[in-house]
């Protein structure tokens, strides 16, 4: 199972520097945010529409360390699910970093090398 984390580089930066990945949701709503190969663009295109400074961590759930939840993301059973991770990513949980640029239009497209490990 791929677990996605949109990260900023800064926030990558930083989360190097710490040991971990904290994003504002974790203090805020008690989890980090993540998504799956068939629902990154859905946050992405919602939330970062045009920025050019983001990332996608590939994480392993079994080196997150925190519980993972697969939730609503609206609130809404029949909607999409996500993965929420209940804590901090440790940086040791990434296990892969790739660039996230949006499209020309402003959205966001699955990088294809992780669209080419989903058609497998």
């Amino acid at each position: 199972m791929t677990i996605l984390h949109i990260s900023t580089t800064a926030d990558w930066a930083n989360a190097r520097r710490s040991g971990e990945v904290r994003p504002p949701s974790l203090a805020e709503q008690g989890f980090t945010h993540c998504s799956d190969l068939g629902t990154v663009h859905l946050p992405a295109g919602r939330l970062f529409a045009g920025r050019t400074d983001l990332l996608l961590l590939v994480l392993d759930p079994a080196r997150l360390g925190a519980p993972l939840r697969w939730e609503p993301g609206d609130g809404n059973p029949a909607g999409p699910w996500f993965p929420h991770v209940y804590g901090p990513i440790p940086v040791a949980a990434v296990a892969a970093v790739m660039p996230f640029p949006p499209d020309p239009d402003g959205g966001f497209r699955l990088p294809v090398e992780l669209a080419e490990f989903r058609a497998t």
